[in-house]
């Protein structure tokens, strides 16, 4: 944990940019650390600040990154800046990048059986480098079962797409199975695999990746309404400070 954290309605945000970040990440492979990384958006933050279990594992992770505009316009309003939005998707990309660089035992874990086989695919096809120790869908009852098998294998980095909180309670209770970087991706393997497009580069850069997403996915707008209840929280915590 690191003494630099910034608190946002109760999560405390590590304030890194994003190649300070990088070389950490890259360091702790290097290294062989266990480490947790925990990359929260605006909903995050909300059901952390509502759930004090889920509240204790993130600001027990060893690195909170923002992803998510919301968390950096959020600090800019509270009056405690973050260098820059980190993303969840980037960390993916650039762990699989360090991990075939550096030749690592990589295993994912969780979305569709489609989703991840086409996930397993694309690293067996474009990243030679990795050595890819195992893949499992998010379709399972036994937990038990399938930390065994991460142990088993012993990889260096595991991805665990099974949505929040879920993904962050699977790694709290099986990080010290293996050695690795654990990290909760989300939804991300459903852009790495292909199954979905993440938004062009100009909406990534004008911070609208939010609203690209719900354009695709109309069926979001209930998890949207999360952002102006943030907002909100954000602007009393102002008044209050």
């Amino acid at each position: 944990m690191h003494k630099n954290r910034i608190d946002i309605l109760g999560t405390e945000f590590d304030n890194f940019t994003e190649k300070q970040f990088h070389e950490l990440i890259s360091t702790d492979l290097d290294n062989k650390a266990n480490k947790f990384i925990v990359t929260p958006n605006p909903e995050i933050v909300l059901s952390a600040r509502n759930n004090n279990r889920f509240s204790n594992i993130v600001n027990n992770a060893d690195y909170v990154i923002p992803d998510g505009i919301g968390i950096i316009k959020g600090a800019n309003m509270l009056g405690t800046p973050m260098h820059e939005r980190i993303t969840g998707f980037d960390t993916l990309m650039f762990l699989i990048e360090q991990a075939n660089k550096k030749h690592l035992k990589v295993y994912l874990l969780g979305a569709k059986p489609e989703v991840i086989k086409a996930s397993a695919d694309r690293i067996k096809r474009e990243f030679t480098g990795i050595d890819l120790v195992g893949y499992h869908d998010g379709y399972f009852n036994d937990n038990g079962m399938v930390a065994a098998d991460i142990e088993e294998k012993q990889p260096d980095i595991v991805l665990v797409a099974l949505g929040s909180p879920k993904q962050e309670y699977f790694i709290n209770k099986y990080r010290d199975r293996c050695t690795a970087v654990w990290i909760g991706v989300g939804g991300s393997f459903d852009v790495f695999s292909g199954t979905k497009k993440r938004a062009p580069e100009i909406i990534q850069k004008l911070s609208l990746e939010w609203f690209y997403r719900l354009v695709k996915e109309p069926t979001r707008i209930g998890r949207m309404f999360a952002i102006p209840k943030y907002l909100m929280l954000i602007q009393k915590e102002k008044r209050n400070k």
